[in-house]
């Protein structure tokens, strides 16, 4: 997971506008949390090699889920930040319960970086 010259955009949206996205590219209903668009795998990757690609994070889901959790908003902004960016490079939980644990143990990782700086 290197990537020292990496860009990605990073997109902040209301529930309305990251539920279009969600049916539109992902053909998922309602809003969501966090969409992550991945540049470096499929037609177009060779173009610019150092686009990560787009990652778009719903700032009303951060909030909710961040008083849920009994965490700041900007806490959870962050958690689904590092979600998204691991999507990225190729982290997938949905595939398999083993490909969910690296996807947590490197979000554990990331985030005690984070922390600590």
């Amino acid at each position: 997971m290197d990537s020292p010259k990496g860009e990605l955009s990073i997109l902040v949206v209301d529930d309305s506008e990251i539920k279009t996205l969600n049916k539109e590219y992902l053909n998922r209903f309602g809003p969501t949390n966090v969409i992550a668009f991945p540049m470096k795998k499929g037609d177009f990757s060779e173009i610019n090699p150092q686009l990560l690609g787009d990652v778009v994070i719903s700032v009303e889901t951060a909030q909710r889920e961040g008083i849920q959790s009994g965490i700041t908003t900007e806490e959870r902004f962050t958690q689904l930040l590092v979600h998204g960016i691991l999507h990225l490079f190729g982290f997938d939980h949905e595939k398999s319960e083993q490909d969910a644990g690296k996807m947590e143990e490197k979000t554990t990782e990331l985030l005690e970086l984070i922390e600590s700086s």
